[in-house]
């Protein structure tokens, strides 16, 4: 690979990975019903509009399931495998399978969304407990129901909340099958973003 396509690709992964994000981000708070008046929320609607909002006319959403966004977020992870895939001289495997290294993608990349977003909020808690900023509450409401229940079945630790290892734990178990799925796939390592 010469250096100028080692750029490009560099350039492609970096902007697409961007939108990805937030795509995904879209399809998150929507998914959790977070507040649309966020100025982050805004912001993520904003700038994924201009492509959500034609395709939402074809595949409206079901429920609270952002079907556009998921949509447009698997399409552009087959974008950006499909152009890495090119530029590097590799020849384009089935559709099938790039339709399922895509998607292995975007499930992981929504557990590193988690992870991130949890590991956030524990020290943010620590930091900025009780602060009011856009940012915080937004983190909150993306990790919430995902712990909540967690928090239902353990029991009372004074005032210890030990729900975020548990999700920890299932956020490592789930990293670590979609690796081993990844591998059986084909996937070539660093293919995908997300993994």
């Amino acid at each position: 690979m010469t250096a100028m396509n080692e750029i490009i690709v560099y350039l492609i992964q970096t902007l697409l990975s961007l939108f990805l994000l937030a795509m995904l981000l879209r399809f998150l708070l929507q998914l959790v019903r977070a507040d649309f008046y966020n100025p982050i929320s805004q912001f993520v609607a904003k700038m994924t509009n201009p492509l959500v909002l034609p395709l939402r006319k074809i595949i409206p959403s079901y429920a609270s399931l952002d079907l556009a966004s998921l949509l447009l977020a698997l399409l552009l992870q087959l974008a950006g495998v499909v152009s890495i895939l090119l530029l590097n001289g590799i020849a384009l495997p089935g559709t099938l399978q790039l339709l399922i290294w895509s998607a292995l993608g975007i499930i992981g990349l929504l557990v590193n969304i988690y992870f991130f977003a949890l590991l956030a909020m524990i020290i943010l808690s620590w930091v900025a407990s009780g602060s009011k900023h856009p940012a915080i509450y937004l983190l909150y409401q993306i990790t919430e129901p995902v712990m909540a229940p967690l928090r239902k079945i353990l029991p009372s630790m004074g005032g210890l909340d030990f729900s975020p290892i548990l999700v920890f734990i299932a956020i490592n178990i789930i990293q670590i099958a979609l690796r081993h799925i990844a591998n059986s796939v084909g996937l070539y390592p660093g293919l995908v973003f997300g993994l």
